[in-house]
């Protein structure tokens, strides 16, 4: 679960920032029904800053109203996943080839590491972590992106996943294996100096796998294949 940090600013907003970790993190899961006065409890506050709080993270998508129900977590839209996950696919291969020649010795390790514990995490599987490590691990591959544009596109697009809550490995487990194994063959392609468009296609490909994997296991039709979608 992620880590609160110490409280700051209006209750309502301590509410917020509580309330919303919970929902990214999967403790509050799809469907999951929000009732105010148990969470104005849990976290020692009036029901006012969480009713407040409740309506900002409806007006942000992650929270919906249900007649004779009340406020529930909301569930993952899928088309939004898909374009989502197909601009990144697109945007972070990019950011990724563009970033190689500046990945240093010290990068590769810090990555591999990264990639070791998402291997360690394989064998009691917390998809919550595994996410959160696996954007560590990505995030040293594309961060040395020397255009501004690619790199905030890739930014944008990390932050509507994680407002998506989207933690597909909660999904698919099973894709959880064939990933590490794939961020391993990507620091070798980036070691060894292979050709920036090799770089970029295995990026893509890693990234793509990953929806195709989510939109098998949820039998939801893409509009159009990642793989074919040209980043020229």
């Amino acid at each position: 679960m992620t880590d609160v940090a110490a409280p700051t600013g209006s209750k309502s907003e301590q509410a917020y920032a509580a309330v919303k970790a919970r929902i990214i993190d999967g403790v509050y899961s799809p469907g999951y029904r929000l009732v105010l006065s148990k969470i104005a409890e849990d976290l020692g506050v009036s029901v006012v800053p969480v009713r407040e709080a409740i309506r900002r993270l409806e007006a942000e998508g992650l929270v919906k109203f249900e007649r004779n129900v009340g406020a529930t977590v909301a569930g993952i839209d899928p088309t939004e996943y898909l374009y989502t996950m197909q601009t990144l696919s697109i945007v972070e291969g990019a950011a990724t080839a563009l970033s190689a020649p500046l990945i240093g010795a010290a990068d590769i390790a810090r990555a591999r590491a990264v990639n070791e514990e998402m291997r360690e995490c394989l064998q009691h599987f917390d998809p919550v972590r595994f996410t959160r490590l696996n954007q560590d691990f990505h995030s040293v591959l594309f961060e040395h992106c020397p255009n501004p544009h690619i790199l905030d596109l890739v930014h944008r697009g990390w932050n509507r996943l994680a407002s998506l809550r989207s933690s597909t490995f909660r999904f698919v487990p099973g894709r959880a294996h064939d990933s590490v194994d794939e961020h391993e063959g990507l620091l070798r392609l980036i070691e060894t100096g292979a050709a920036a468009d090799e770089i970029e296609k295995a990026a893509r490909h890693h990234r793509s796998a990953t929806l195709d994997a989510y939109l098998s296991q949820t039998n939801t039709t893409p509009t159009s294949n990642t793989g074919s979608l040209s980043a020229h």
